[in-house]
């Protein structure tokens, strides 16, 4: 049998961070070359960092990542490896994996197939490189053979599918199939999703089979550059099995997966594949031979498991906390910022903020240690020798509560209980005499008394608004990061004062919808991530209906009052912006899955909201940065564009009325 070692490495790497990034890179080789591992695959533009954005268009910068591949490449003595970075080639920039072996760099291939969907924009700034095309690439005194390559290493063939190269109909696998390569490495850039995960094994396993092929994948891990998550979960198959799988959503820089892969299996079921057909026709130049042939090792036997959250019923509870938390403490740590700060109302979407940040420190600890802990946060005084969560979180995590003459003791009391069970720095502080302020000074200008019944969005706003710079002087004192607190539903209809409750410089739920969010309080009440557990206080804030609380109790103002039930404005949502459905068509949806409410009113939910959607579109521009989670965020940086004037959707609810008055009659 011909058994050789490869390696999976995952890297927590960050846009231009050159000495960290090289850090980390030196650190897999170290581990996969002290695991026995001769080939390794790192993730996609591991150099450089994935998210550069236009920096990608620098001469400079691209100059800086070869001087750095210059630099790993003695470092692959005994192993072969691929390093990511982007270089120029007649004036257009490719996105590239270079591949060294024993201390030499031997070739540079190029990604065929660019992400151009939804947050990737790879088109901006890369070319696709064309099919079977190749040429040199010369920097100095090298001349480095680019393009449609394939290495061989004593007669083991290796050859590179780059991320998106995976995901399309005609993979370049199919073609490296056709030359007989015995191992396929994939360095990818896959940011998190829900449940994406699942169709990143299938593509994994499949390939392995259908090709005949070792196939080895490398993704990124952690906030790498402010909103997008990746889980790393790196993954080794062989002949249509998963041999192993790296655990997802680590907080270490680095983790490397390794495992033994039988090419001569592959070879046999090549040989007894009645599809396989060999291509005759490949160009002697395709194929770079590299002076270092594999050492082969002995057979092992494979234990891959992944970990019990994996298989949970509730997987997406579990996948929104622990990429959320990896993403809170990237983000924290990355922006050395010195802590959270946290405007907690005692409602549910402050309440999620807050307890998110609370198990980011459980999920670190427990991952990492109290030691690493502290050394990646040493720009932190006091972290040293704190051992429990809670003890951090006195240090790390700042919740305050800002009363006016509206709220309530029901939010207060939640609102205290939350932030003591986890440890936060808690304070009430009262605003009332501010709030009164301004509304003296508008009535003031206007020269009038303000009323609730003819002021009623200029009385609620100013409260919200009056809460920010108190806030945000204490995140300033304290130098650390205000969380803003607005869920996806709420920036869907602006449902939220600008400078008031969407103050921040992060917010960590802008991705999830309220429904949502209310469901993983109930879990996170009842239940908990597997190993870590629950958070029995979250019922104080479970047992009320979401409000602004911004009205005089005695008009029992609610969310849902105010807007519409969460569901439908979530199923709308979905409907609307996702699936680009127009109003008719969403009324023809809901009155089949809510047939208890009438078709006239089912049609104002829709007019609120289309109203709503396009009238407050310039709120979203101007949120605060968020995480990507699913294919649904309505960020107009990344995902969601939509112009911020418009027609406001009139013909189109104009039709919507006129189908319902013929219903109706």
């Amino acid at each position: 049998m011909l058994n050789v070692k490869v390696a999976a490495a995952v890297l927590n790497q960050t846009p231009m961070d050159w000495e960290a990034n090289t850090r980390n890179i030196l650190e897999a080789l170290d581990k996969a070359r002290g695991a026995g591992a001769s080939v390794v695959c790192l993730p996609e533009l591991c150099i450089t960092g994935y998210g550069c954005e236009d920096a990608f268009l620098s001469a400079g910068m691209r100059r800086m990542a070869w001087d750095k591949l210059q630099e790993l490449v003695p470092a692959t003595a005994g192993l072969v490896a691929c390093f990511g970075l982007p270089i120029s080639y007649r004036g257009l920039v490719f996105n590239v994996a270079a591949v060294c072996a024993n201390g030499k760099l031997l070739g540079l291939v190029p990604k065929r197939n660019l992400a151009g969907d939804g947050l990737h924009y790879e088109p901006r700034w890369f070319k696709p490189w064309p099919k079977g095309k190749r040429a040199f690439y010369e920097e100095g005194d090298q001349k480095i053979p680019l393009g449609d390559l394939i290495f061989d290493f004593g007669g083991t063939l290796l050859g590179l599918e780059i991320c998106e190269d995976a995901w399309v109909a005609s993979r370049p696998g199919s073609q490296l199939a056709e030359l007989g390569v015995d191992i396929i490495l994939n360095p990818s850039a896959s940011h998190f999703a829900f449940q994406k995960q699942e169709v990143r094994r299938r593509f994994v396993l499949e390939g392995s089979r259908a090709f005949h092929s070792a196939y080895v994948y490398a993704n990124l891990l952690g906030n790498e550059a402010g909103r997008t998550i990746y889980d790393g979960g790196a993954m080794i198959a062989s002949a249509g099995h998963l041999l192993a799988e790296a655990r997802r959503f680590s907080f270490a820089d680095c983790v490397v997966t390794t495992a033994v892969v039988d090419i001569d299996v592959n070879r046999m079921n090549r040989a007894k594949s009645d599809a396989f057909v060999l291509n005759f026709d490949a160009s002697k130049d395709q194929v770079v031979r590299g002076d270092f042939p594999l050492p082969h090792c002995e057979p092992d036997i494979p234990e891959h498991s992944i970990p019990v959250w994996e298989d949970s019923e509730h997987l997406k509870e579990e996948e929104f906390t622990r990429a959320v938390t990896l993403g809170l403490f990237d983000y924290l740590r990355k922006s050395r910022s010195r802590g959270f700060v946290v405007s907690l109302s005692g409602g549910a979407d402050s309440a999620a903020v807050t307890t998110l940040c609370a198990y980011m420190v459980q999920f670190a600890l427990m991952d990492i240690g109290t030691h690493q802990f502290a050394k990646k946060l040493a720009y932190i005084e006091g972290l040293d020798g704190v051992v429990d969560p809670q003890g951090v979180n006195q240090k790390l995590l700042t919740c305050v509560y800002q009363a006016t003459r509206n709220s309530g003791d029901v939010t207060h009391n939640a609102a205290q209980k939350v932030a003591e069970t986890v440890g936060a720095d808690f304070h009430r502080v009262d605003v009332d005499d501010l709030v009164q302020g301004y509304t003296q000074l508008g009535e003031q200008i206007l020269g009038r008394p303000l009323t609730w019944e003819q002021d009623d969005i200029a009385l609620q706003n100013i409260q919200a608004r009056t809460r920010s710079p108190s806030v945000w002087l204490v995140a300033n004192l304290k130098g650390a990061l205000l969380l803003s607190t607005s869920n996806r539903s709420e920036a869907a209809v602006g449902y939220a004062t600008m400078d008031g409750d969407t103050s921040g410089g992060l917010c960590p739920i802008s991705g999830i919808d309220k429904a949502f969010l209310r469901q993983w309080l109930i879990w996170m009440e009842e239940e908990g991530p597997i190993g870590v557990g629950c958070l029995p206080v979250l019922k104080l804030i479970n047992e009320q209906q979401p409000t602004a609380e911004l009205r005089p109790s005695d008009q029992g103002q609610t969310d849902e009052a105010d807007l519409m039930p969460y569901t439908i404005l979530d199923r709308i949502e979905r409907l609307a912006i996702r699936d680009k459905q127009i109003a008719v068509e969403v009324l023809h949806h809901l009155r089949q899955h809510y047939p208890g409410h009438s078709p006239r009113e089912l049609g104002g939910y829709i007019e609120r909201f289309f109203q709503l959607w396009s009238r407050n579109q310039w709120k979203r521009e101007r949120y605060a940065p968020g995480f990507h989670v699913d294919d649904e965020n309505l960020d107009p940086k990344t995902w969601c564009r939509f112009p911020i004037l418009s027609g406001g959707f009139r013909v189109e609810l104009a039709d919507m009325w006129r189908v319902i008055e013929g219903v109706e009659a």
